[in-house]
């Protein structure tokens, strides 16, 4: 069986942010380009699921007789 290496969410969007770097200064070859996108994609893969896995424990604690009351989140923009 494989282990699944796993980051903490801060250290995955710190890398996944380092990686783009990386490629937007247009120095590597095709092959280090597609391996690091693979490696970005998933980073943002584990992050996603991070959001997900957040966002359901969030709706639990929320959780009022028996149903879930959600609020849209509304971001200011200024």
């Amino acid at each position: 069986m494989t282990t699944k290496k796993s980051y903490p969410f801060e250290a995955s969007l710190e890398k996944l942010e380092k990686l783009v770097e990386t490629m937007e200064d247009g120095d590597l070859t095709l092959e280090e380009s597609l391996t690091i996108f693979e490696e970005g994609v998933k980073l943002t893969r584990e992050c996603q699921q991070a959001l997900a896995d957040a966002e359901q424990k969030v709706k639990i604690l929320i959780e009022e007789h028996g149903a879930i009351s959600s609020t849209d989140f509304e971001v200011n923009e200024s």
